[in-house]
């Protein structure tokens, strides 16, 4: 694919540090950790404060995935509301969840900020935009449950959502101010940085090909040649899982998040649209997503083809959004084009697995992992340090590969194609 279809906004400093294989063949540590993202290195972080040795083992470079090439909002809470998740958990591990899901958003602007991390950011929260009736009730809904529970958000009608976001079409919607916005290629770097500097060793370009365990002790093999060991091994590879453990890759559908960026916006239009800098997430089939970013350009992203891209044609539909959104923006160029991989789970749920003792997963970000996995990781470094399960905000579970899941995929990608179709009659 030419390097003109991979373009993201958000460019690695050029003094960025690189991580090498800095462990000698046969190194023994308390915790491996395949896959340098979020997840991976937030759980490095954490278990290397709480005392263990950590190795993270990256398959490319720290950033180069979804991690790194995501929208940037960073999001309290799940998919689903409390009450939900207080009827389908249980009253004990629902409440427990809903104030995990509560917390996310923080650890991510408590991390930046007690760690100093170098990373552009602004906290003046979400919005939720509604296009429909049925939407605007759902948000209400929404708003109702998170209220009694404290959290600092509230409803938007039509003229306050017109006047926060700029754009065209919205009947109201919902403002979480726990949110906000980050450079996520950034705060994956300093999370990596930090990580390392706590004493976690943290190798690029190391693909891991075998895991096997031997008289208690996991033995982890790279493309390279090296044998490691450890008495623990997560699996932080998400949207990127492949055929390592297997019957994993079978249990998430990876889509294609597609992104663009405008130039930089001339002063006139960058005061009228998102003028107090909050991100933006749409309720449409096909949602769209949206923020401006520290150097003035508007980014919005949606679902992408399945495929990979292949010309500046795969990203017209949201060029399209973009346009029928912000009118005014037609004669602004798109500077920037990029796409990352999401992993979405059958129950839009994040998935812990435990095949083995001493073997661990979590896919599923759907689309919020930023701060979920952010969170999920400092919650993960406490489960490997104290083997105390109720560490864990959600159940571990059984690996449940997808029935037909090879025509899930193609299953998937056709309604994506019907829902967009949908959409376009609601306008």
């Amino acid at each position: 694919m030419p390097a003109a279809f991979s373009d993201p906004v958000w460019q690695k400093p050029l003094m960025a540090p690189a991580f090498r294989f800095g462990f000698s063949a046969g190194g023994a540590f308390d915790v491996i950790i395949v896959g340098g993202g979020i997840m991976g290195l937030s759980t490095a972080l954490h278990a290397a404060r709480a005392g263990l040795s950590v190795q993270v083992l990256d398959a490319g470079a720290i950033g180069q995935g979804a991690s790194g090439l995501n929208g940037g909002q960073v999001i309290p809470g799940l998919k689903y509301d409390p009450e939900w998740l207080i009827e389908h958990f249980g009253k004990e591990r629902g409440e427990a969840l809903v104030e995990f899901a509560a917390s996310t958003a923080d650890a991510v602007f408590d991390v930046i900020r007690n760690e100093k991390l170098a990373v552009p950011f602004t906290r003046n929260g979400w919005i939720q935009a509604a296009h429909t009736e049925t939407a605007l009730k759902a948000a209400a809904n929404r708003d109702r449950q998170w209220r009694a529970r404290g959290a600092d958000v509230r409803l938007l009608d039509q003229a306050e959502i017109a006047a926060m976001t700029g754009a065209r079409g919205y009947l109201g919607g919902w403002l979480d101010r726990r949110a906000g916005i980050i450079d996520p290629l950034s705060y994956t770097l300093e999370l990596a940085r930090v990580a390392s500097a706590a004493g976690a060793g943290i190798a690029e370009q190391q693909r891991v090909v075998r895991l096997a365990k031997e008289a208690g002790v996991w033995r982890v093999s790279t493309q390279g040649g090296a044998e490691l060991r450890a008495r623990s091994v997560v699996l932080a590879t998400n949207a990127y899982t492949d055929g390592l453990l297997p019957g994993l890759a079978q249990t998430i559908v990876p889509l294609h998040s597609f992104q663009i960026a405008t130039a930089p916006l001339p002063a006139e239009l960058a005061a009228s649209i998102l003028p107090g800098g909050q991100a933006v997430s749409d309720s449409r089939r096909i949602l769209v997503y949206y923020r401006k970013s520290s150097d003035g350009r508007l980014v919005l992203g949606g679902r992408g083809r399945m495929a990979l891209p292949s010309s500046a044609g795969d990203w017209v539909h949201l060029e399209r959004a973009l346009i029928r959104l912000y009118p005014a923006l037609a004669g602004i160029a798109i500077e920037k084009r990029w796409f990352g991989r999401v992993a979405l789970t059958p129950d839009h749920l994040p998935h812990l697995h435990e095949p083995e003792k001493g073997l661990l997963a979590v896919v599923g970000c759907q689309g919020r992992g930023v701060g979920l996995m952010s969170a999920l990781g400092k919650r993960m470094a406490n489960y490997l340090a104290s083997g105390d399960a109720r560490q864990l905000p959600f159940p571990l579970s059984p690996i449940r590969p997808i029935p037909f899941h090879a025509f899930r995929q193609v299953g998937v990608a056709a309604a994506i194609t019907w829902y967009r179709m949908l959409d376009a009659f609601e306008r």
